[in-house]
């Protein structure tokens, strides 16, 4: 048996301190802009949505306790999100403006790499997100493995 390899994230949960809210937030962000399809169910009797498209699913579940999120504590600092080009990077951005959300414009940051464009914005419980453009560097990683 060779070496196992992981080949994607599977899912990612996120525990929301308002579901309703959040689930608007998202509808915009990933059913609207990036083109997930959405999904609802139950466990446990809590509600939870399910947001996915061919490679991972981004779920939402009420949390059970009153807090902040806070990106510099222990924990997740933020989440990324890869598109294919830096023209996909800048419409992203102009859709979620578009959408009333807080998205900055999209704009490159030689300091990270020299094909790096980004737009950044936040959930509605301060979760930091990002959407990136697939650079070469990550292509070539991916290729040439």
């Amino acid at each position: 048996m060779g070496m196992l390899e992981v080949t994607g994230i599977d899912h990612i949960y996120l525990s929301v301190s308002d579901l309703d809210r959040s689930e608007i937030f998202y509808d915009k962000v990933l059913l609207k802009t990036l083109g997930f399809r959405k999904n609802k169910f139950a466990l446990d009797g809590e509600p939870h949505v399910q947001y996915f498209n061919r490679h991972f699913g981004y779920v939402l579940r009420p949390s059970r306790t009153p807090s902040t999120h806070d990106a510099y504590a222990p924990g997740l600092h933020h989440f990324c999100l890869r598109v294919d080009s830096i023209e996909d990077v800048a419409a992203v951005a102009e859709q979620l403006r578009n959408a009333g959300i807080n998205a900055s414009e999209a704009r490159h940051y030689p300091e990270y790499a020299p094909d790096y464009w980004a737009t950044y914005f936040s959930d509605p419980d301060g979760i930091r997100l990002e959407v990136t453009n697939y650079r070469q560097e990550r292509r070539e990683r991916h290729d040439n493995w």
